[in-house]
């Protein structure tokens, strides 16, 4: 009994000394009670473990003293060790562990603990003596703590891999002892009972039991002896590619920082700092940390996509949440340290109304509660910003996987899928969905987070108000059911946005590729309503969605107030006393609980947009692929056979067994050429396609033997240099460049421009002509030196000489021992290869040499005789002047710099050469640096109501503060110890300012919706119609893809989120300037506080904002590229395929998504930076401002007032970051309003119409054209195009324009429709100068077919008659004249017949004979045929000849044309050389002596043999 008694007085007794011993007891009972003293006793266990951490620190002091010693002495020594470790590094990486991250983590929680509770020991313990010893040792631990996570962040600095031996020990020893102080605590509560321990001792009971699994923890680490750093040797090469990410750019901050530089985020500084001091350019930004790039997360993705087995039917949400679990993991644990310590401050507001209003308070009790308000805010202020930074960091990550994924599947969809899915939206999916599940990443947890944080609200609110707490309950319930209600009807709307936002974008994508051809018609109008409606439907939508959610933040911002008086009057009517303490602590706690229930609904409309998102994109991500076994490819393969198909049957859609192209058997022999010819639309390009396995195969067998090269029938060039474009990736062989140059035509084109081959090709190819982009693409495949050619109607777009050059060159001479498929309708060429195939309706019908199939008849022989008959005038002309003609001058070759119908010609011989800088075509894109202008905010503001609408709106917030403002001065007032007001009555002033609070709410919420969506659409009409009248040199110098970004990132920016921010930051200042009247009323002295704090708050704003300003317009750059080189693959992905170059193009997307994530990573981390300064100043401020309340005398400050102030300020920290971020965001996104701007001030071209200069009904009658010494030039400074052209064409004549490939014939073509206006001279038709009518007046009344045949997406009645102006009669009339009635007719369709994107799914040749269906329904009396018939068959051409003979028997014809003999039955043939009209006559004429002519005509005899 004895024993026990003195046991249990040693575990209670705080005292070191040894207390009385029973010396009658037996020997082994005396050792008991010792060890039992010196093992279980509080004072000799803290000496105990402070001897230990003092033999472990002395430890650590003497090595570290050693190796200062050991550093001044080897400083001669080049070899030290010091020096190795730091070449180590070089070849060697790194990779943390979870196993090192854990560790770290607890002993920093540790330090706190320690310092929390040294701090406490100071207040809580009774015995004088103890407190100082308890309040030392404690702190003594936090310090040894901190020493431990210095020296680990020392190990992961030198990437040790084991734990030193001395840390280790320590963690073994302090095991067995933090076991000795848990056997303690049990043995008291065992044998004592808690109740009856001092507060002291009870805290350290608690402390030891949660302390011995973590000391349990480190012992595992200790045995382990792996400290979770895993070192990685990289190989030079690994090391070279790193070297290379980034040569000029220094390398990640972040990924070299310590644990402490990226808890604060230091980090930033460097680059916060350069860009305070000038703008940032993009080489100033680092590059990304390298476990953060594009090439990690897609293989990230790639790795972690389900198998086929798992038959996952979300595959991307699937893929998603194993790639990210881990980080997803983290976020949530730091949203759990958020709410653990957000109700503390709440919790204080009774504590210091009570304090102030005791009179026995002492000092000790204010400082301690002023203590834990300030750790409890720092701690919410850290973990709230590494959350914020966290989960965009992730969101990032997400993006970047989902857009490197989305690139990849785009380079392996099958034709019928990427036709289904279309180019907008494929876009879509990159700039749209992607970003979409980005942003989700900060509303993910609120979802599971608000249950735990309305039950610890009302925990909290049941220990004030008790029962009360239901009517909390009861209202909460309710705003949530309403809020739940209304987000489930918006997320309708959503979908609803998305879709028609798509077809939007695929609109204006449609617009901005076709422009040259809707200008040309004067089709401005039409397609401006197209995307008009497009826009009305989409912004319909946003008007919904947006007075939907401003109903739901009315809802919200006035449910405080009307929870609060429904707990408040419930209190009163049972008889819960309510004073000054309670109040306000219970209006703080419903602030906050309003919090989860605010977000609640936002993140759930984030979960519904991302749900939709994933939706997409997972119906895009398992669309139908390109069969890789379609086609055996082999390389290196033995026999003879290049090219074999038998049974093949093929068809373009993947769903629809009904066959397009069916071949029995094709064999092309390795070194042979073979030549495929037949009608439009007989499956020529279809048989290419099934050889490439880039059609459907339903059944059969393909092989090819040997690698292969694609040129397409429509151009293919990539917005890069000339050179680029040829070597497409491949190493320089400058023999074999200049041979691909030389046969290919290209040397004297080079030689005529600025840069040579440097020379920077536009989108699309836009300044060069249609021969050239057709040779350099030639020449790229020349280049690639592959064992298979396929050329899909290369001779097309070049003139006689120059295709003949080609096919003797190239074709018979490079590419003489190569296999080639040559599709063409030049039969004058077929002579010379080993085999024909003749097409008709996707069937192989003849083939064999040419004499064989001459002699067979059939199809062939009916080809054979259409171009024969229309050689026949040339072979006349050209036997007549057969001695003359070989004596005409030679024509100058003049290539263009640019474009013939959208570039400068260059003439080299008498023109220096210009600064190389100077030739670049498509400039940097223009962005302002320093402040967003005033001028913006202006136009933004006053745009839709002018100055009065601001008044307004500004009136109205300061009506929402007085009104919140009036109800807690109520609550205050009423509740003061000497208040006399009747309960009821206090309860219904309280409900009356509660219903004027949410009148004036709501009012203003609609007001602001109404005037965001206002101000959006009147900025979008703006921007287009600037669009739509800027000249087409504004389209030639500008990718779409700087456009697109502007009508949709841009647009969704202005259009959703600058209202939303705008509201908030005005609520946020005047929620500020509320608080601050607030507590300075009550606490004078923090008007002192208050200078520095603004000046600090100002300072920071104006240094963080230099930065992020310039990075977000960094941002907005970087994100066009991504989006402009998606879509440029997307049109060549045919090209791209045939070569095997995806690997190549999936590098640079990534290179281009690494450039745009790295932006958004650094303005992420500089928010960040900026909001962690600026709530910690806050949480600082609300101390101090505290610290005065309570110790100022209850006559100065009173009680109720302190319990206003603390419910005020405790909303500070948090509000004065959130006020300068918004305003930061508001100056942001305010760079989307500057972009658009810059494009509503778009330089115009002429007036579409003049009022009063409207020429007459019936113009022109005649068609007569007279040129009057017309020179044009395409921009100031450049030399002459057209030089002194005069000439005079009569109505009714037929003139052809001939002319080598640039020398102006097509940029006559764009004078007459003025898409070019003359420098001197002018243009008379039927005497009116055109340049003094209107251009619509003007381009309307001329019929046009262009270069390129262009349809738009629609039906084929939509593409032949636009503005629906016809019958239908007059379309099939029309549809029967230009020889598409019977392949129309057979579509079960008929006229509305799908037309796809850019008219994929009909030949090209169909193309351009719907084009010529346009002309015949529009009958102009002048029409111009611009390479009309390149594209189809001599048999059609001849056909269509004849019908436009007849059909425009008396109307004026200009036609340009590569063919002679389609110009050969013209009254009149101009020949155009160097800009100049060199002769003008009948061709009859012109053939009769040495002419320019008569060498063309000649040329195209002679070009087959």
């Amino acid at each position: 009994m004895s024993f026990s008694s003195s046991s249990s007085s040693w575990l209670t007794s705080p005292s070191c000394t040894l207390l009385p011993i029973d010396s009658s007891s037996s020997t082994p009972n005396l050792v008991l009670q010792w060890l039992t003293f010196l093992f279980l006793s509080p004072c000799p266990q803290r000496l105990l473990l402070s001897a230990l951490d003092s033999l472990f620190l002395l430890f650590l002091l003497a090595f570290a003293a050693h190796k200062l010693y050991s550093r001044f002495n080897s400083t001669t020594n080049s070899t030290s060790s010091i020096t190795k470790s730091l070449l180590q590094e070089k070849d060697s990486d790194y990779r943390i562990t979870f196993w090192f991250k854990l560790p770290l983590l607890v002993t920093i929680l540790l330090a706190i603990a320690y310092t929390v509770l040294g701090v406490l020991a100071f207040t809580q313990t009774n015995f004088a003596s103890w407190r100082l010893i308890e309040a030392l040792f404690r702190l003594f631990q936090a310090i040894v703590n901190i020493v431990i996570v210095i020296l680990m962040i020392h190990e992961k600095k030198f990437k040790f891999s084991k734990h030193p031996l001395s840390l280790r020990i320590y963690w073994i020893a302090n095991f067995v002892i933090a076991t000795l102080f848990a056997v303690s605590a049990i043995v008291r509560v065992v044998t004592v009972g808690e109740a009856n321990l001092e507060l002291s001792l009870r805290i350290d009971d608690i402390f030891s039991l949660i302390n011995l699994p973590l000391s349990v923890l480190f012992f595992v680490i200790a045995i382990k002896g792996s400290s979770g750093i895993h070192v990685i040797r990289i190989s030079d090469a690994v090391v070279a590619t790193y070297r290379s990410i980034s040569t000029d750019r220094a390398l990640s901050p972040y990924a070299c920082s310590s644990f402490l530089s990226k808890t604060v985020w230091y980090w930033m500084n460097p680059l916060i700092n350069k860009g305070y001091e000038t703008p940032l350019k993009l080489e100033d930004v680092p590059s990304l940390p390298l476990e953060f790039r594009a090439e990690k997360m897609s293989e990230l993705f790639q790795n972690n996509w389900p198998k086929p087995e798992e038959n996952s039917k979300h595959p991307v949400g699937v893929t998603l949440f194993r790639c990210f679990w881990k980080p997803l993991t983290f976020t949530g644990f730091l949203a759990i340290i958020r709410l653990c310590v957000m109700y503390v401050g709440p919790m204080l507001i009774q504590s210091f109304v009570d304090f102030t209003s005791r009179k026995d308070s002492t000092t000790n009790e204010g400082v301690v509660l002023i203590l834990i308000l300030f750790v409890a805010k720092s701690v919410e202020v850290l973990s709230v910003h590494q959350f914020n930074f966290h989960s965009q960091k992730l969101g990032m990550l997400i993006r970047s996987s989902i857009i490197t994924s989305v690139y990849k599947k785009g380079l392996r969809l099958s034709s019928s899928s990427r036709q289904a899915h279309g180019t907008g939206q494929i876009v879509n999916h990159m700039a749209v969905d992607a970003q979409q599940l980005s942003d989700l990443m900060m509303q993910f947890h609120p979802i599971w987070m608000m249950p735990l944080q309305v039950a610890a609200a009302l925990i909290l609110m049941y220990s004030y108000v008790g029962i009360s707490v239901l009517a909390a309950l009861l209202g909460t319930t309710v705003v949530f059911l309403f809020t739940l209600y209304r987000t489930k009807s918006s997320n309708s709307f959503q979908f609803r946005i998305m879709t028609s936002r798509d077809s939007r974008m695929k609109a204006t994508n449609e617009l901005l590729n076709n422009m040259r051809v809707i200008k040309f018609q004067a089709w401005e109008d039409y397609f401006g309503n197209k995307v008009r409606q497009f826009r009305e439907a989409e912004h319909g939508w946003i008007g919904k969605f947006l007075y939907y959610f401003a109903v739901n933040m009315g809802v919200l911002s006035t449910a405080p107030l009307a929870v609060t008086v429904l707990t408040f009057g419930t209190a009163t009517f049972i008889g819960v006393p309510l004073n000054a303490g309670t109040v306000f602590t219970i209006t703080s706690v419903i602030k906050i609980l309003q919090e989860p229930v605010r977000t609640f609904p936002q993140a759930l409309i984030m979960i519904s947009q991302a749900t939709i998102s994933l939706g997409r994109l997972d119906e895009f991500m398992v669309s139908k692929e390109m069969d890789e076994n379609a086609v055996q490819r082999e390389e290196n393969c033995d026999g003879d056979v290049a090219v074999e198909i038998k049974d093949g049957k093929f068809s373009w859609d993947d769903k629809d067994e009904n066959e397009t192209l069916k071949v029995d058997e094709l064999v092309i022999k390795k070194g042979n050429h073979a030549a495929v010819v037949g009608t439009v639309g007989s499956g020529k390009s279809s048989l290419l396609a099934s050889v490439l396995g880039e059609m459907f195969k339903i059944s059969g067998k393909v092989r090819v033997c040997g690698t292969t090269a694609y040129v397409a029938q429509t151009s293919w060039i990539q917005n890069a240099t000339i050179k680029e474009n040829i070597l497409f990736g491949l190493p320089m062989n400058t023999n074999k460049y200049r041979e691909a140059l030389r046969v290919c035509c290209l040397e004297k084109d080079l030689e005529m421009m600025d840069d040579g081959d440097e020379t920077e090709i536009g989108e699309r190819g836009i300044n060069l002509s249609g021969g050239q982009k057709q040779r350099i693409q030639l020449a790229r495949a020349v280049y690639q030196d592959t064992d298979i050619y396929l050329l899909d109607d290369v001779f097309s777009a070049v003139d006689a000489q120059t295709g003949s050059f080609i096919f003797k060159e190239c074709i018979m001479g490079s590419l003489k021992d190569k296999t080639v498929l040559l599709v063409t309708h030049q039969v004058d060429f077929l002579h010379n290869v080993d085999s024909i195939m003749v097409m008709r309706e996707g069937r192989v019908v003849q083939s064999g040499k040419y004499d064989e199939l001459l002699k067979a008849g059939l199809d062939f022989g009916a080809l054979v005789a259409a171009h024969e008959s229309s050689m026949e005038i040339t072979e006349t002309g050209d036997n007549s002047n057969d001695d003359s003609s070989s004596q005409s001058p030679k024509l100058a070759r003049i290539a263009s710099k640019e474009k013939e119908n959208a570039g400068e010609q260059q003439s080299s011989q008498d023109k220096p050469k210009p600064d190389k800088t100077a030739a670049k075509l498509i400039e940097d894109e223009e962005r302002e640096t320093g402040r967003v202008n005033l001028e913006v905010y202006k136009h933004y503001f006053t745009e839709a109501f002018g100055w009065w609408g601001i008044a307004l709106m500004v009136a109205m917030s300061v009506a929402w503060m007085l009104a919140f403002l009036a109800g807690d001065y109520w609550l205050a007032f009423a509740t003061s110890d000497d208040s006399s007001i009747p309960s009821f009555t206090f309860i219904i002033v309280y409900a009356v300012i509660a219903v004027v609070a949410c009148i004036v709410v709501m009012v203003r919420a609609f007001l602001f919706t109404y005037w965001g969506l206002k101000t959006s659409q009147s900025f979008f009409i703006g921007m287009l119609q600037s669009i739509l009248h800027a000249p087409m040199s504004f389209f030639d110098t500008t990718p779409s893809g700087r456009i697109l970004s502007r009508v949709s990132t841009d647009l969704l920016w202005v259009d959703i989120s600058i209202p939303m921010l705008l509201n908030f930051v005005v609520l946020a200042y005047l929620s500020l300037f509320s608080i601050l009247i607030v507590t300075c009323q009550n606490s004078w002295e923090t008007v002192f506080l208050l200078i520095p704090l603004f000046w600090f708050n100002n300072w920071y704003r104006k240094y963080y904002l230099a930065t992020s300003r310039e990075l977000t317009r960094l941002d907005s750059i970087t994100k066009a590229p991504v989006i402009h080189h998606f879509s440029e693959t997307l049109s060549g992905v045919m090209t791209i395929r045939s070569l095997r170059k995806q690997n190549e193009f999936s590098d640079e997307n990534i290179e281009r998504v690494n450039a745009s994530v790295r932006m958004d990573f650094y303005n992420n981390g500089a928010n960040e930076w900026l909001g962690f300064r600026l709530d910690y100043m806050g949480v600082v401020f609300l101390c101090m401002a505290t610290l005065f309340m309570i110790f100022l005398p209850s006559a100065i400050v009173k009680p109720e007032y302190v319990g206003m102030s603390l419910s005020y300020s405790l909303a500070l920290s948090g509000l004065l970051s959130f006020t300068i971020t918004m305003t930061c965001s508001v100056e942001n996104k305010m760079v989307s309003v500057e972009r658009i701007k810059q494009f509503t001030n778009l330089p115009s071209e002429a007036p579409w119409k003049i009022a009063d200069k409207s020429p007459p009904q019936n113009w022109p009658s005649h068609g007569t054209i007279e040129l009057n010494n017309l020179q044009v030039r395409y921009r100031p400074n450049t030399p002459l195009v057209l030089k002194g052209v005069s000439l005079t064409i009569q109505g009714g004549e037929k003139v052809g324009v001939v002319g080598r490939t640039g020398s102006g014939k097509s940029t006559l073509i764009q004078v007459l429709f003025r898409l070019i206006e003359p420098s001197a001279g002018n243009i008379m038709i039927d005497g009116i100068n055109i340049s003094s009518v209107g251009l619509h007046d003007l381009r309307s009344r001329f019929g046009i077919i262009p270069q390129d045949p262009v349809l738009f997406q629609g039906t084929v009645r939509s593409n032949i008659d636009p503005l629906g102006l016809y019958s239908e009669d007059e379309i099939w009339k029309s549809l029967e004249r230009c020889q598409l009635k019977e392949v129309v007719a057979a579509k079960p369709e008929k006229l509305e017949a799908l037309v796809v994107d850019g008219g994929d799914n009909w030949s090209v040749g169909q193309r351009q004979l719907l084009c010529l269906g346009r002309i015949m329904l529009k009958r102009s009396k002048i029409l111009f045929m611009d390479e009309a018939t390149a594209s189809v068959d001599s048999q059609t051409d001849v056909v269509i000849q004849k019908i436009i003979r007849e059909d425009f028997a008396d109307r004026t014809i200009i036609s340009i044309a590569h063919r002679i003999p389609t110009v050969m039955d013209c009254d009149k043939v101009l020949v155009i050389d160097a800009g100049l009209a060199k002769e003008y006559e009948k061709p009859s004429r012109l053939l009769e002596r040495a002419s320019l002519f008569a060498a063309l005509v000649k040329e195209y005899s002679n070009r087959s043999t």
